[in-house]
C-alpha cells in the first residue's frame, strides 16, 4: 500500500486535532531526537489481531544502526515535554518507507503521519510506502499500487538527493491549506 502525498486525507476531525495540537504551547513535532524510544514504543504497542511483533531485538539493533547512518528516521509527537506518539521510517534518496507507528494518546500516530506527509510535500517526495494494507491507512488516502508502477517510481526516487531530515513548523501549511 502506498500513500501518494498529494492524496493524503486530512479529515475534518484530524484537522481539528492538528490545529488544537499546534495551538497548545509546548506541543511540537520533532524528527530524529528519540529514535530508540520510538522504535521500542512501536515494538511494545499492542495491535488488535496480532499476538506479537516483528520488531525484535535484532531488528531494533539493525534499525538503530541505520539511524546512525542517516537512513532510518523517527517522526515524533511531543506534548508538554512527553513523547506521545510517532513513527519510524527509512529514507533512501527521495524514497520513504514507513515502518511502524505508535500512540500513547489518541491520534498521536496520525499527527506523526500528517507531519511526515507535510515534510514529504515540502521536499517534493511524492510517495510513502506504507507496506501494510489496512483500513486505517486507506482512510487516510493510501492505496494499492501495481508492482510495475511502484518499481518505476522507486528507481527514480532513490536516485534523487536525500532531503535534510528536519522539520520546520511552516511545513504544516502543506497539509492545512488544502
Amino acid at each position: 500500500m502506498v500513500l501518494q502525498t498529494e492524496r493524503f486525507k486530512l479529515h475534518r476531525s484530524l484537522r481539528q486535532t492538528l490545529k488544537s495540537f499546534l495551538a497548545e504551547p509546548g506541543n511540537e513535532l520533532r524528527m530524529d531526537t528519540a529514535f530508540s524510544e520510538v522504535i521500542r514504543a512501536c515494538a511494545n504497542s499492542r495491535r488488535r489481531g496480532q499476538k506479537g511483533t516483528w520488531i525484535v531485538g535484532d531488528m531494533i539493533s539493525a534499525y538503530e544502526a541505520l539511524h546512525a547512518d542517516g537512513v532510518a528516521h523517527s517522526i515524533e509527537i511531543w506534548a508538554k515535554g512527553q513523547l506521545t506518539g510517532g513513527l519510524y521510517c527509512l529514507g533512501v534518496g527521495g524514497a520513504v518507507f514507513g515502518e511502524s507507528m505508535f500512540s500513547r494518546e489518541s491520534n498521536a500516530s496520525k499527527l506523526a503521519l500528517a507531519g511526515l506527509v507535510a515534510f514529504c510535500r515540502h521536499n517534493r517526495i511524492t510517495h510513502i510506502d506504507c507496506q501494510q494494507n489496512t483500513h486505517h491507512l486507506a482512510s487516510l488516502g493510501a492505496m494499492e499500487m501495481s508492482r510495475t508502477d511502484f518499481l518505476v517510481h522507486l528507481r527514480k526516487a532513490i536516485l534523487t538527493p536525500s532531503p535534510d531530515w528536519y522539520f520546520d513548523s511552516v511545513y504544516w501549511d502543506t497539509v492545512l491549506k488544502r
